[in-house]
């Protein structure tokens, strides 16, 4: 990784493209550009996030990515090929008794159910505006024909006024 890493630099120097200005143009931390350029696996979660690091930052400097993902993946094949195989069964070991206990531990009586959302007050509300509504136009209705037949009463009254004046 480290001649990766050094190979990178070195292309970015050429380019004379500062680490700074690569980070803020690839919108990546400039400490993982440096680790990446350092060889410094450790300062990523997993080795996915830092491939897909390295190959936007292979393009970024105008190198085939092709080429460089397989010098990585040569890396990662180093890398995981020094694992022993007991190793790797007493992980997957560790694994499934994790499995096996969260599935102990999984009852209808244990499991924590996420509290569900009290929709009466919504209703309640929905309920008293509705009737307010329903409330203004009865109101309306009924005071509205009586509105309306004193008015009729006025203005016959007032043409009659009005009629008897000007005779």
């Amino acid at each position: 990784m480290k001649e990766l890493g050094q190979y990178l630099r070195e292309t970015r120097i050429n380019n004379g493209v500062s680490i700074d200005e690569a980070a803020q143009d690839l919108n990546i931390d400039g400490f993982l550009l440096e680790s990446i350029e350092d060889g410094n696996t450790r300062a990523f979660k997993d080795v996915l996030s830092m491939k897909d690091k390295i190959k936007d930052y292979s393009k970024y400097l105008g190198l085939k990515p092709e080429e460089v993902m397989d010098e990585f993946n040569d890396f990662l094949f180093e890398k995981t090929s020094k694992i022993s195989l007991e190793d790797i069964l007493e992980a997957d070991n560790v694994n499934n008794k994790n499995k096996e206990e969260n599935k102990k531990v999984a009852s209808p009586y244990t499991i924590i159910k996420p509290k569900k959302k009290d929709k009466r007050p919504i209703i309640y509300g929905l309920s008293a505006f509705i009737i307010i509504i329903l409330l203004v136009l009865v109101i309306f209705n009924i005071i509205r024909p009586k509105r309306d037949k004193i008015t009729k009463e006025l203005k016959n009254n007032m043409e009659g006024e009005y009629y008897e004046f000007t005779q």
